[in-house]
């Protein structure tokens, strides 16, 4: 009837949960995962979070892997699809990377708990991921295998810097789109010129 409101909760997911121990890092880094404020966050209960997760460390576990998904898997998926030409999607992974580290404060938290185990294994994880994806690039650019390593170490490398001046000093960075695009252009050439 038209005068009748229903109010049907939605039933959060591990997805859900995942989520907001993502945000929570970002937030506040690994020690804002706490199962109580993040249900409190989630307009929920522990027995919420108890029905998907046997404890912290399992929740901890699938953000990380979820985060993984986002920020590697599926930007790697998205320059495969995108191009063919290996210079193309290495021009198309930096820019992509750079938005990405520009916004993202998670990683760069989860950088500063690099002693933690779950999240060194993370970060081991998705360097190897990332650093394979840029070798396999290289390769394809007629490096040889081991230059094809050096030039993902040191395009991996510029990255991790650039997402640290990124939240650090971001006016050391060009700021206006003629400058960005001369900037990632120059960072292209310098990484693929033989």
């Amino acid at each position: 009837m038209g005068g009748e409101r229903t109010t049907a909760r939605r039933r959060l997911s591990r997805e859900d949960w995942a989520d907001a121990a993502l945000t929570a890092i970002a937030e506040g880094g690994l020690p804002a995962v706490a199962v109580e404020p993040l249900a409190a966050r989630l307009g929920t209960t522990k027995g919420s979070f108890y029905w998907h997760f046997p404890n912290r460390e399992a929740l901890l576990e699938a953000a990380l892997s979820r985060w993984q998904e986002r920020h590697t898997t599926a930007v790697n998926a998205e320059v495969e699809a995108a191009a063919t030409d290996p210079v193309e999607q290495l021009r198309l992974l930096i820019r992509r990377v750079v938005e990405i580290a520009e916004q993202d404060s998670i990683g760069l938290a989860l950088l500063s708990t690099a002693d933690h185990p779950a999240v060194a294994a993370a970060l081991a994880r998705v360097t190897e991921q990332r650093i394979d994806f840029l070798t396999r690039l290289f390769s394809r650019m007629d490096f040889t295998p081991g230059a094809a390593r050096q030039r993902a170490l040191l395009a991996y490398s510029a990255y991790l810097g650039h997402a640290q001046l990124a939240h650090s000093t971001p006016r050391s960075l060009p700021t206006t789109p003629a400058a960005r695009r001369a900037y990632l252009d120059h960072v292209v050439a310098t990484l693929t010129a033989h």
